[in-house]
């Protein structure tokens, strides 16, 4: 198996194309980011489910391998954003040897939704348990605008 770099061997564990291992060979190198997360990316890190109740919205966002305080959830102009922030496992360096391969997120990622002007902070509710980060978001109806009646001077 002359010039087939080792890393194509392995596979791809958590891949989410079916050519992934195509794409581990050194004429592609350049189309992956400099720590070699190709399997993991920010798109694929944040798998999503939202369910409606009666109440409101039940927002469940996989992270695996974050911790809590790796989190961040924020409220702005109705938008409602989780980002995560993870540094390499300093516990587990070893520099004796060469990573052939590495398949474990390195990096930002974040994700937006729009809940509305009228849901506050106070009104959304977070928990962070099993590497899924659950969101509870009430339903707020959106107050119509009462158009007050004007008179116009007539002139003239």
């Amino acid at each position: 198996m002359r010039g087939v770099p080792i890393t194509a061997m392995f596979p791809a564990l958590m891949n989410d194309t079916m050519f992934s291992d195509l794409f581990d060979d050194p004429f592609f190198e350049s189309w992956r980011s400099a720590d070699n997360s190709a399997a993991m990316t920010p798109t694929n890190m944040m798998s999503t489910d939202v369910r409606e109740n009666d109440k409101g919205y039940d927002v469940d966002i996989d992270m695996p391998g974050f911790k809590k305080d790796d989190i961040s959830v924020s409220l702005n102009n109705g938008y409602l954003t989780v980002s995560a922030h993870k540094d390499e496992d300093s516990g587990d360096k070893d520099e004796s040897g060469k990573w052939l391969r590495r398949e474990r997120y390195v990096g930002t990622c974040s994700r937006s939704f729009y809940v509305g002007d009228q849901v506050k902070e106070n009104d959304i509710h977070a928990n962070y348990q099993n590497g899924t980060l659950c969101i509870q978001v009430p339903k707020i109806e959106a107050q119509p605008q009462v158009e007050s009646k004007h008179q116009i001077a007539i002139e003239g």
